[in-house]
C-alpha cells in the first residue's frame, strides 16, 4: 500500500490513499492481533433505537443502561450545569449576573446558547490547550541537571491556544505538529508546530552525542505513538511488544521519519516587509558599533577556543572526526554530532565573558558598557520560535537496536507504519525547494487520515476523558490489551465518524457530547445503580470531578476580581511560596503584579521545579507525556490553600469585592460571599452558621489587635467597617476559597 505524499496542501488536509486494514496483512500475527478492535476500521454505527432521546449519543448510553435496568439520571439543576460548562470550557467559575442571566433563560435552547458563547470566548484556548500542553509535555525549560530556559518555548503554547480558538480542523493540527515545516513553510505557525516533537528534555552538557540522539528519537517515537496512537510503543523498542502488535522493527520504522531532525531554534516570525526593516535599523547598529564589537570578540575569541577544545575533549572519536571535517564532507549522521555539538555551544556562549580574567575582563566590562549605550539604535531581539527540522534532503540510517541501546545496532528499517496496518515502506518525496527529507510529510498524511482507524478514535475519547473525567476507552493513550478496553465501543466508532465527517472540527464535538442528556445529568447518587455499575463506567449519573489546579488557582484568581484576561506572551514568574529554595538557575518574579496574576497556562513551566501550588495539585511530571492527570488528596494541598500568603491576599481581594458589593450588612455579605463562590446563595443553616462565625471569629480578631496582632482587612474597602469584622470576613472569604465546593466542579 502506498501513501500520498504531495506537499503542496490547502487548509484541509487530503485523504491518504490507501485502505488501511487488518484483515489481509501477513506477518507474525495471529487471528486476534488482525481482529483487535483498535485496528479496524471506524465503522459507521447506526445509534440504537431509544424513546426519547434526541441525541445519538444518549441513545448508545440508554442502551447500555437498560441492560442492567438502569436509566440517565434527571437533568443536574442550572446552577450546577453552568458552573460545569464553564469549569469544563474556560476553567474558571462563571460570574453571579452570568449565572442570574443563565437561570432567568427559560428558552428550551438555553444550555446550548451558553455552550456555543463559550466556546467563543478567548479563554477556550488556553483551558483546552492545557490539556494538549499535557501531551506535548510542553516546557519551558530543558531538564536534567542546569535545565536552562527555553526563551521562545511560549510560542508553541500559544500556537496551540490559537489553534483550539481557531477551531483548527484536527487532521491540520496533526500534520502542522508532524510536519508543517515541510508542508507548509512560509506559515510560523506551521514551523512552530513541530515544537510537539521539540518538547523532549534535553541535557545541554552531555559529552556522548550519539548515545543522546538516540535518547531524543526515542523520546520523540514514544510520544507520537502515545499521543496520535493511543499504542504504547515505547514497549517495542527492545522486543516485540509482549501484549500488542508492534514489532520492534515498527518502533524503529516510526522513529526513521525522524531520523534526519534536529532543533530548530531560530524560527523568523516576521514577514518579508518585517524583516527588512529589522536588517535596515541591525545595520544602522551594526555600523555604529562594529569597533566595539570586534574588540570585544578579540578577547573572547581566545576563551572560546577553550571552551570548544574541552567539549571537543569530552566527545566520542566519531563525534571528534566529524567535527574535523568541512561541511560538505560530512555525511547525514555526521552532520547531526555537528548540529549537536554547535547547540551546546550556545549555552556556553553566553557566560564566556566570566572566564576572562584581570585587565582582560575589566576591559570587557568597560566595553559592553560602551554598547549599551547604543542601545536605542538597536532594533531589540528578532521574534524567534523554535521547533523541528531535518539536517538536509538526507537522513542518516535507522538501525533495530538491540535492548534499545545505540551502541547495539542490528537490521537497517526504512520508514514504516505499524506492520498489522501497513507492511510496505512509506512512500516520500524530498520536497522541492527545501533541504528536507519529506519523511515526516508521509508519516503526517498517515496519521491524519481518515482511514487511519487509530487516530480519529484516540482524539475523541480524550475529549470524553476530558469531559466525564474518564474516556469511554479509561486508557487515553492505551487502545492495546493491556489498556482497559472500551465501555460503549459503538458509541467510540460513532463519534470518530461523526468526528471526520464534521470536518474534524473539535467544537463541534464538544457541542454533540454537551448537549447530551449524559453530559447534562445530575451527580446524585442512587443506591440501586451505585450496586449493579458501581463505578459507574455506564453513566448513570456525572461523575463528580476535582478541579486540575490550574482551574483552582484561576477561579480564586477571578473571586478575588485580580485575574489578568490578557490572552498569550511569554510566561509568568508569580511569587514562590515562603521558605521555598529559588530553582537553579533562578525565578525572577514579575514585577507587576497584573503579570503574576495571569492564567496559570502561562505560569513559567520549569522541568525540575514545577511550581508548588500546581504540583501540589496534581500538575503532571513534564518530562514525558500525561493522558490523564492522577487525582489526589494530600496535606500540601491543604497546606497549599491555607498557608501561602498569595492565597490570603486573594481572600482580602474576595471579600473587598464582597464588601463593594453587599455593604456593611452581614447577611447581605454572606449572601454575596456565596453567590461569586458558589454561584448560589446561602441556605439558611449556612447562613447562620457564618453570622456566628462573624460574631466569634470578631472578638477573637479584637482580642489578638488588642494585643498588638496584626489584621488581614479586605483589599480596596470603601466601606467602612468595624475593623474586627473586616478581619473575620476575610477569614470567611478564605475558608470558601479551601472548601470541597469550591474545587470540585458537581
Amino acid at each position: 500500500m502506498k501513501k500520498l505524499c504531495k506537499l503542496a496542501l490547502t487548509c484541509c488536509l487530503p485523504i491518504a490513499a490507501g485502505l488501511l486494514t487488518a484483515a489481509s496483512v501477513e506477518g507474525p500475527f495471529d487471528a486476534a492481533d488482525r481482529s483487535y478492535w483498535a485496528f479496524q476500521p471506524v465503522a459507521k454505527v447506526t445509534p440504537p433505537a431509544s424513546d426519547g432521546a434526541t441525541n445519538a449519543i444518549d441513545a448508545f448510553i440508554s442502551a447500555k443502561l437498560a441492560e442492567k435496568n438502569l436509566s440517565i439520571a434527571p437533568r443536574a439543576d442550572k446552577v450546577d450545569l453552568i458552573r460545569r460548562a464553564y469549569f469544563d470550557l474556560i476553567g474558571v467559575t462563571p460570574t453571579p449576573a452570568e449565572v442570574e442571566a443563565f437561570v432567568a433563560d427559560e428558552s428550551p435552547n438555553a444550555f446550548a446558547k451558553l455552550v456555543d458563547g463559550l466556546l467563543e470566548s478567548p479563554h477556550y484556548g488556553e483551558r483546552w490547550g492545557r490539556h494538549w500542553l499535557d501531551l506535548a509535555r510542553y516546557s519551558d525549560s530543558n531538564g536534567f541537571k542546569t535545565d536552562e530556559t527555553r526563551p521562545n518555548a511560549w510560542r508553541y503554547r500559544d500556537y496551540v491556544i490559537r489553534a483550539f480558538n481557531e477551531d483548527k480542523p484536527y487532521d491540520r493540527f496533526v500534520a502542522e505538529q508532524i510536519a508543517g515545516d515541510e508542508l507548509w513553510p512560509a506559515s510560523p505557525d506551521a514551523r512552530i508546530a513541530t515544537a510537539f516533537n521539540r518538547h523532549y528534555p534535553d541535557e545541554s552538557n552531555a559529552a556522548n552525542l550519539v548515545q543522546r540522539r538516540a535518547e531524543l528519537l526515542q523520546d520523540v517515537t514514544d510520544t507520537v505513538g502515545a499521543t496520535f496512537l493511543g499504542m504504547t510503543f515505547g514497549c517495542a523498542k527492545c522486543h516485540d511488544h509482549k501484549f500488542d502488535a508492534i514489532l520492534q522493527k515498527d518502533y524503529y520504522r516510526l522513529q526513521a521519519f525522524f531520523a534526519a531532525s534536529a532543533e530548530d531554534d531560530h524560527i523568523d516570525m516576521l514577514d518579508t516587509e518585517a524583516a527588512a526593516q529589522y536588517q535596515a535599523q541591525l545595520a544602522e547598529w551594526e555600523d555604529a558599533t562594529a569597533d566595539i564589537r570586534v574588540e570585544m570578540e578579540s578577547l573572547l575569541a581566545p576563551v572560546r577556543l577553550d571552551v570548544d577544545e574541552h567539549l571537543y575533549i569530552k566527545r566520542m572519536d566519531l563525534t571528534q572526526a566529524a567535527l574535523k571535517k568541512t561541511a560538505d564532507q560530512l555525511s547525514p549522521f555526521e552532520n547531526q554530532m555537528v548540529h549537536k555539538h554547535q547547540w551546546q555551544m550556545v549555552y556556553e556562549e553566553a557566560n564566556l565573558w566570566k572566564k576572562l580574567k584581570g585587565d582582560k575582563k575589566a576591559r570587557y566590562i568597560e566595553l559592553r558598557e560602551e554598547l549599551a549605550g547604543f542601545e536605542s539604535v538597536h532594533p531589540g531581539e528578532r521574534p524567534q520560535g523554535m521547533g523541528l527540522k531535518d539536517l538536509g534532503s538526507d537522513a542518516p540510517p535507522t538501525h533495530v537496536l538491540g535492548l534499545a541501546n545505540y551502541a547495539a545496532p542490528k537490521e537497517e528499517v526504512e520508514p514504516g507504519f505499524m506492520s498489522i496496518l501497513d507492511p510496505a515502506p512509506a512512500v516520500y518525496s524530498k520536497p522541492e525547494g527545501m533541504e528536507s527529507t519529506g519523511r515526516r510529510t508521509a508519516l503526517a498524511h498517515w496519521l491524519a487520515s481518515p482511514t487511519n482507524p487509530l487516530t480519529a478514535r484516540v482524539m475523541v475519547n480524550r475529549l470524553w476523558h476530558y469531559h466525564f473525567g474518564q474516556g469511554i476507552v479509561g486508557t487515553p493513550s492505551d487502545f492495546g490489551r493491556m489498556g482497559e478496553a472500551p465501555t460503549h465501543p459503538e458509541l467510540l466508532d460513532w463519534l470518530a465518524a461523526e468526528f471526520v465527517d464534521r470536518g474534524w472540527s473539535v467544537k463541534e464535538m464538544h457541542r454533540l457530547i454537551m448537549n447530551s442528556a449524559a453530559y447534562q445529568q445530575s451527580t446524585a447518587h442512587r443506591e440501586a445503580a451505585a450496586k449493579a455499575d458501581p463505578n459507574n463506567k455506564l453513566l448513570w449519573r456525572f461523575r463528580p470531578q476535582r478541579l486540575d489546579g490550574e482551574v483552582i488557582r484561576d477561579s480564586m484568581l477571578e473571586v478575588a476580581g485580580l485575574l489578568n484576561p490578557e490572552v498569550g506572551g511569554p510566561s509568568a514568574h508569580p511569587p514562590l511560596p515562603l521558605g521555598m529554595p529559588v530553582p537553579y538557575g533562578g525565578w525572577d518574579v514579575d514585577e507587576k503584579l497584573s503579570d503574576q496574576h495571569r492564567r496559570s497556562i502561562y505560569i513559567f513551566v520549569k522541568r525540575n521545579a514545577r511550581y508548588p501550588m500546581m504540583e501540589a495539585f496534581d500538575m503532571p511530571d513534564t518530562h514525558e507525556s500525561c493522558s490523564r492527570r492522577n487525582v489526589t488528596t494530600t496535606a500540601p494541598q491543604a497546606l497549599s490553600l491555607l498557608n501561602d500568603t498569595q492565597t490570603i491576599e486573594w481572600a482580602q481581594g474576595f471579600a473587598g469585592r464582597v464588601v463593594e458589593a453587599a455593604g456593611s450588612d452581614a447577611a447581605k455579605q454572606v449572601t454575596q460571599a456565596y453567590l461569586m463562590a458558589y454561584s448560589r446563595p446561602p441556605d439558611a443553616g449556612e447562613q447562620d452558621a457564618a453570622l456566628t462565625f462573624f460574631s466569634t471569629q470578631g472578638r477573637l480578631i479584637a482580642e489578638r489587635a488588642a494585643e498588638g496582632g496584626k489584621l488581614a482587612l479586605p483589599a480596596a474597602m470603601s466601606v467602612e467597617l468595624d475593623e474586627a469584622h473586616a478581619a473575620a470576613l476575610v477569614d470567611f472569604c478564605h475558608a470558601l476559597l479551601n472548601s470541597n465546593e469550591f474545587v470540585y466542579s458537581n
